[in-house]
């Protein structure tokens, strides 16, 4: 029998030789899919990491810790103009900034998790919602941010190498995302991770085994908002300019999206939800350029709505995938990843 005698054999990254395969075979696919795939497949991957990003952050505070955000395109603003601000401004080079921007971002966090410790459920989503229309009225009326104009992004070089290309930016953001992957997979597993599962279960009886509540649940916004806030400041470079109008509300209800579709309280989960979502955002924008259906939905928007809002169907979707999953799989898209392992184990049988 394979028994555990360590907690440090629970963070250990892989317990078997499938999963070396399988490791082995992720990396390799990784390496090669900027060889293989044109610019604009690249671009949507580099996006659908920057959300991997981000999915593992909210999915640590909601998740694992039980406390509900709707305020992280806050943080995500933080971070990318903090990044910014500091390589123009300051003359900080990108590896530097980028995570001085993140930790920016986590003291935000550490303030904003001060009153959650007195608030939960939707008291506690409607703070953090006003967290998030503040930051962004206040980003601006900042003038060294660049105010209501935003900031363009400055040309992104890495000890000498000028990253000018979307597959150089994919070299960049790739390795992060799996880095941080790879070390919340790990934070989940160790005494901190299960202080926030305790939270998450009930506050009260972790308070009496001896969990500081205020420690654990300030810090789970910290680290929520650092994640975030390294997402942002990649975005920015992604995407070549930011402003204040790029982190509206929706940004946050999205977040809270890719968590619910890939299922809380799962690293796993987070990837698959903010994958889906990401690609059905990018497709579902266009959908009136679909044979067949796309000219079926204008007219339908005549009738009810506007062309103009065509691509806002993209979140009638959403929102009927969501109401789907939480009726048939709670578990999200990892409850039907555990359901597709468990029946292969046990076929034919």
């Amino acid at each position: 029998m394979d028994m555990k005698r360590d907690y440090y054999e629970d963070i250990r990254l892989l317990d078997s030789g499938p999963q070396v395969f399988w490791l082995i075979a992720l990396i390799a696919a990784l390496a090669l899919f900027p060889f293989l795939a044109g610019s604009y497949h690249i671009y949507t991957v580099n996006l659908m990491a920057i959300h991997v990003i981000v999915a593992l952050g909210l999915n640590l505070l909601v998740g694992y810790t039980g406390q509900i955000s709707l305020g992280h395109a806050g943080f995500f603003a933080i971070g990318a103009y903090a990044t910014l601000a500091l390589m123009q401004n300051l003359g900080l080079p990108f590896l530097i900034a980028l995570p001085l921007g993140g930790f920016i971002s986590a003291g935000f966090g550490f303030l904003l998790g001060l009153p959650a410790l007195r608030l939960e459920g939707p008291y506690l989503a409607i703070a953090t919602l006003g967290f998030g229309l503040t930051i962004t009225q206040i980003l601006g009326r900042l003038d060294f941010l660049g105010g209501h104009m935003g900031l363009q992004s400055p040309a992104l070089n890495i000890f000498g190498w000028t990253v000018d290309s979307d597959a150089g930016r994919y070299a960049v953001i790739m390795p992060i995302c799996l880095f941080l992957a790879w070390g919340l997979r790990n934070l989940t597993k160790t005494r901190v991770g299960r202080a926030f599962v305790a939270i998450r279960d009930s506050d009260i009886a972790a308070e009496c085994i001896g969990v500081n509540l205020t420690y654990y649940k300030t810090l789970a916004f910290a680290v929520s908002a650092f994640y975030t806030g390294i997402g942002g400041g990649l975005m920015a470079f992604v995407l070549g300019f930011i402003s204040p109008h790029t982190f509206n509300i929706m940004v946050s209800i999205m977040f809270l999206a890719m968590v619910v579709v890939g299922g809380l309280g799962s690293v796993l989960g987070s990837v698959m939800g903010a994958v889906l979502i990401t690609w059905l955002q990018l497709e579902l924008a266009r959908i009136g350029e679909l044979p067949y259906l796309g000219p079926l939905l204008t007219e339908l928007s005549k009738q009810v709505f506007t062309v103009s809002g065509l691509p806002n169907v993209q979140y009638v979707v959403f929102g009927l995938i969501m109401v789907l999953i939480i009726i048939f799989e709670p578990l999200g898209l990892y409850g039907f990843w555990i359901r597709t392992k468990i029946y292969w184990r046990t076929w034919p049988f």
